[in-house]
């Protein structure tokens, strides 16, 4: 292995046990302190950062069997890192939200008063909003209902159109029967005229013939 990687190595475990007792301390202590200490993790941490970045160099240059165990091992250490720059920030957190409780109290009855006026407004503008929202609710219900009659009012139209087409329907159809009927009658009455005319006309053959026959018997 590297002696160049290990001196790294080891200067940056030295440092990672430091800055992790050093947070624990933070986390302890309040006001400028707490400030102080948080400033010298952030400097600690950069100092890491670069350890790091000394060490990924070195093990990217060495033989690919050695520099895959470094470059695993270099993972753990910036995971290592990371978890050190979380627990920063939960700190820096923690700092702030100190600082504006203190400025809150500080900060007296005049900004109560302030706050409050301020959620009076607020509420006034909020009941307007509401107001003017149940209006417009109000107004679309009502034209809501006034489209709701008008399309009862056309349905009843329709349904009595509907009738009106299905009672002309019916009456085509009573016609369309009384045609054919019609026309059965006349068939039937075309064809006893025709046999008729038959019958009459044989009648006066037969007659013709008869009377020819006695005219012939009485001049001879």
């Amino acid at each position: 292995m590297s002696e160049v990687f290990e001196g790294y190595e080891r200067q940056y475990s030295e440092l990672s046990a430091n800055l992790t007792k050093k947070c624990t301390i933070a986390g302890g202590i309040h006001g400028e302190q707490k400030k102080q200490k948080i400033s010298e993790i952030k400097a600690g941490i950069d100092e890491a950062e670069s350890l790091i970045r000394n060490m990924d160099l070195e093990a990217r240059s060495l033989q690919p069997n050695v520099k895959a165990v470094l470059l695993a091992k270099l993972r753990e250490y910036k995971s290592d890192l990371n978890n050190l720059k979380s627990e920063v920030k939960r700190l820096v957190s923690g700092n702030l939200n100190a600082s504006a409780r203190d400025e809150l109290l500080e900060s007296g009855m005049a900004d109560a008063l302030t706050a409050s006026a301020d959620q009076r407004s607020r509420l006034m503008a909020t009941t307007e909003r509401l107001d003017k929202t149940s209006d417009r609710v109000k107004n679309s219900r009502r034209t809501m209902l006034e489209t709701e009659e008008l399309g009862v009012s056309i349905l009843q139209d329709l349904h009595s159109q509907r009738q009106s087409l299905l009672h002309a329907h019916g009456t085509v159809h009573g016609v369309d029967d009384n045609i054919g009927k019609s026309k059965k009658i006349l068939t039937s009455m075309t064809r006893r005229m025709s046999r008729n005319k038959w019958i009459i006309g044989s009648i006066i053959a037969v007659l013709v013939i008869a009377i020819a026959l006695i005219l012939y018997f009485k001049l001879k």
